[in-house]
């Protein structure tokens, strides 16, 4: 009982995070290709990556929160969680370290490219942006994975 409200945050956080990775990659970016006029596409992506990321900071602070949470309150520390904790643990490590990356340098550069209505170089950070994304969204998922099923590897 002492793990249901922290696993349900736990869990809930890592859905708004990859969930929203993979409406931003598989779903909204085919349809901002084929529907917006490429000039405005980096001013779109500032703005909808910009509301995603405050949601994303958000997850983070609650996965962190709530993953060490139950390991050393729950589980009794590193020693006594399986392989699976591990490996989600450090997955989502390098996830996290690849978020920080993305916000705070081709984000930041894709704001001042919208800024300066430099659409050439806007373009560049958002293709930047989705490779980084889509990276994260293939790990995103390996972690989904170990995390629901690792224990009964």
């Amino acid at each position: 009982m002492a793990m249901a409200l922290p696993l349900a945050l736990h869990l809930l956080a890592a859905v708004i995070w990859v969930g929203g990775m993979f409406y931003a990659y598989m779903a909204m970016r085919p349809a901002v290709g084929a529907v917006i006029d490429p000039a405005w596409r980096p001013r779109l992506w500032a703005e909808t990556l910009g509301r995603f990321f405050v949601w994303v900071w958000a997850a983070v602070a609650l996965l962190l929160a709530t993953g060490f949470g139950m390991i050393f309150g729950v589980y009794g520390g590193m020693a006594k969680v399986g392989w699976h904790i591990h490996a989600m643990l450090g997955l989502g490590i390098v996830m996290m370290l690849i978020f920080a990356h993305v916000h705070f340098a081709p984000f930041r550069r894709l704001k001042q490219a919208v800024a300066a209505n430099d659409t050439a170089e806007g373009a560049r950070r958002v293709g930047q942006i989705r490779q980084l994304v889509g990276l994260n969204l293939i790990l995103g998922l390996i972690v989904v994975v170990i995390g629901s099923a690792g224990r009964y590897l």
